[in-house]
């Protein structure tokens, strides 16, 4: 395939790019393996056994796209082990392009145990000293694949370190450059930051530049300093160019605003068993959908749709443990929606 123009395209070019059948996907950041207990309620050291489960915020969102039909793939770095080759094969496995995946043979894949409280909420240890995706340069990104995506989707701990970091903001401004939307889940891990107050400074330091923004409701407080999800308090993360600004709020569904209107979707009660992951099947249901319907950020009913999809693929990804083995098909999709 050929390179796009080195000049930026016009807005009807991103349309046509965003909008066609088939758009691709870009998910940029860290992919790891999760240690899960094999029971809830129980403290890491509590915990007889564990059981292993690819993760990362971002591979989540990337293989719930294409397990829902769409085209993915992934940019990151992975260590040159067992661990990080399982997880290429995963992403393969899994229909999303690993053609953005470097290896590195002097930092191993990072880890993280996931403690499951009686409520399903996680709490988390981090294996990172440094990890190998807090190695990746600009100088190791794919260019064309990134160019080629329709909507470029990242995170925020890929923001924490150098020279991780410069990666980061390079692949965002070659994506932009070729006229992708932008996509940001801060997804707000604590302990991986030196101190909160560096966690929120460089959460927003990238925040204007995003087209679509999800954000959980305890990042909304953390971002905010208040502890309600209103309107008022939610639309203080607006900014003139934003798109869509999500607010996701667990088993009540979620909020969302645009520049003509905003509104609410229910979820959809479910058993739960283990929350990790839900969050990316949300994010990668909405990007599937945004990307075959580009009109449902201006058409409210179409975005209506597009995130009862979402809140579907998330409830159903809190029924089974781990993260990318929990994310859901279009067919169970559609199961849950013609139960409920």
């Amino acid at each position: 395939m050929a390179p796009p123009p080195a000049i930026p395209p016009t807005a009807e070019m991103a349309i046509m790019r965003v909008g066609a059948a088939g758009g691709l996907v870009v998910c940029f950041g860290e992919m790891l393996i999760d240690f899960v207990p094999t029971e809830a309620g129980v403290s890491l050291a509590e915990a007889g056994g564990f059981v292993k489960a690819p993760g990362g915020a971002p591979a989540n969102a990337a293989i719930a796209v294409a397990r829902l039909g769409g085209r993915a793939a992934f940019v990151g770095k992975l260590g040159e082990d067992e661990f990080g080759r399982m997880l290429a094969a995963t992403l393969r496995e899994n229909g999303v392009s690993d053609a953005g995946v470097v290896f590195d043979a002097a930092a191993r894949t990072a880890l993280a145990f996931v403690t499951l409280r009686a409520d399903g909420e996680r709490e988390f240890m981090f294996y990172r000293h440094p990890s190998a995706d807090m190695l990746l340069t600009g100088a190791e990104l794919n260019v064309d694949l990134i160019r080629n995506a329709s909507i470029f989707h990242y995170g925020s701990i890929s923001l924490i370190a150098e020279p991780c970091r410069s990666a980061h903001l390079k692949a965002m401004a070659l994506a932009k450059e070729a006229g992708a939307l932008l996509s940001y889940d801060p997804n707000l891990r604590l302990p991986l930051w030196p101190s909160p107050e560096e966690a929120r400074k460089q959460i927003m330091s990238i925040w204007d530049q995003a087209d679509i923004i999800k954000v959980s409701d305890v990042e909304l407080e953390f971002l905010t300093g208040h502890e309600s999800v209103a309107d008022e308090v939610a639309l203080q993360l607006w900014h003139p160019n934003l798109k869509l600004l999500l607010v996701t709020l667990g088993e009540k569904g979620c909020k969302y605003y645009t520049k003509t209107f905003h509104g609410a979707v229910e979820s959809f009660p479910v058993k739960q068993v283990d929350t990790t992951g839900a969050g990316d099947a949300f994010v990668g249901a909405l990007l599937r959908g945004i990307v075959e319907h580009l009109s449902s950020l201006e058409d409210e009913k179409k975005l209506r749709e597009v995130l009862r999809f979402a809140n579907a693929c998330g409830a159903i990804t809190t029924t089974k443990k781990g993260a990318i083995p929990a994310l859901p098909t279009a067919s169970e999709v559609k199961q849950l929606h013609e139960s409920a």
